[in-house]
């Protein structure tokens, strides 16, 4: 959780502030409620995320190999066990020339996506001899994931039946990261949502994110007073919920 809070992509308030209140409020409170909702949902083999994400890794593999790639997956997480440096590392030892990065992220966010190159960069700073990096932003609006999505969808109903409305949740940022800091994930989400109802589109539309602040406003969308510490005190309120 120190990890996760301390993240400067994730709060974005001047660490010497962020720091007196994650230490000296949140990280006392905190834990013991988040280890009581983990507890609710944890499994016989650990965490339900490490547990899927590992999965996915192991089917992405196998998949991979049986096209005839010579490529290898490994899994790491942003924030605990294994870590990026400790994957990279072993990599390197083994010989390893070329590695692309691949996030669990569909939609590009600087609180997520962007924190995971942060780390990256960071273990690149140590290492002398670096192998070739390559990044997949984004693929919200891939036709290979929305039909993947759908497919998923289109089981369910005909397993279960198909009800009146379908209800599609994606993870909120607060606005101030999309207007006026051009993080284009609201209306990746947007698009995405568009793309489910009409699949077609996503595969003849090339993905575009607002090349201004002007551009990426929406019709009637007007800047408000917003003083920074303001802003401070209510992200520390809702790092605390």
């Amino acid at each position: 959780l120190s990890e996760f809070l301390g993240d400067h992509r994730v709060v974005e308030i001047p660490k010497v502030i962020w720091w007196l209140i994650l230490h000296g409020i949140i990280l006392r409170i905190r834990p013991k409620k988040s280890a009581a909702k983990y507890a609710s949902i944890w499994t016989a083999d650990g965490s339900p995320l490490k547990v899927g994400t590992q999965a996915q890794a192991a089917a992405l593999d196998a998949k991979l190999k049986a096209l005839g790639h010579h490529a290898d997956v490994h899994m790491v997480m942003r924030y605990g066990q294994p870590n990026m440096a400790a994957v990279l590392n072993k990599l390197k030892t083994q010989g390893v020339t070329r590695v692309l990065v691949l996030t669990a992220y569909p939609q590009y966010s600087g609180t997520t996506t962007a924190s995971v190159f942060d780390d990256i960069y960071r273990w690149g700073l140590k290492i002398r001899w670096l192998p070739e990096l390559r990044f997949v932003n984004q693929y919200h609006d891939h036709a290979g994931y929305i039909n993947a999505l759908a497919a998923k969808v289109r089981a369910h109903w005909a397993q279960h039946g198909q009800a009146d409305k379908l209800v599609m949740s994606f993870h909120g940022v607060p606005e101030r990261t999309h207007y006026p800091l051009e993080t284009p994930i609201t209306a990746n989400a947007t698009r995405q949502a568009a793309c489910w109802q009409k699949p077609w589109h996503c595969v003849k539309t090339s993905t575009s994110s607002p090349s201004s602040p002007a551009s990426a406003k929406p019709s009637g969308w007007s800047p408000t007073p917003n003083p920074r510490l303001r802003r401070w005190l209510r992200e520390a309120l809702n790092a605390l919920t």
